[in-house]
């Protein structure tokens, strides 16, 4: 039997797969997106619903913080440092932080999206509301 941590440890080992491989978080089998950073309506695999799915601005947040906040103390020391031309940061800083928020949105988005379906987040009190909006969304495509 698994107590409580280890419960723990493995639904964020699966949130973490799932996010990281942008796999469906309910069966790990089929991708959660249909193009870089567009999700898929329902999973192929078992048809798992993304309506839940609201990552919002967090992707770009995280990115943000876990990125480019560091990059721009590179930057900043780069400055102080050498003092470079600004052709030196055009080659250098610019391509860093383009790359360095850009490129880690999919994986962080797909780790929200696990994280919200594993964890079945969602605001407080929305309960009701959510519940109503899917149903009329379901009866509106048959």
């Amino acid at each position: 039997m698994l107590d409580s941590n280890d419960a723990t440890t493995s639904k964020g080992r699966w949130i973490f797969h799932c996010g990281l491989k942008g796999l469906c978080p309910q069966c790990g089998q089929a991708s959660m997106f249909r193009k870089w950073l567009k999700l898929q309506t329902k999973c192929p695999s078992c048809g798992l619903n993304y309506n839940f799915a609201a990552p919002d601005d967090g992707p770009a947040f995280f990115s943000l913080c876990i990125v480019a906040f560091p990059l721009t103390f590179f930057v900043v020391w780069l400055q102080v440092a050498f003092e470079p031309p600004f052709w030196v940061h055009l080659v250098t800083s610019l391509p860093l932080m383009a790359l360095g928020c850009v490129l880690p949105l999919q994986y962080i988005k797909g780790w929200l999206v696990a994280s919200q379906y594993v964890n079945k987040a969602q605001e407080a009190g929305t309960e009701n509301l959510w519940a109503q909006l899917h149903a009329r969304a379901e009866n509106e495509e048959k």
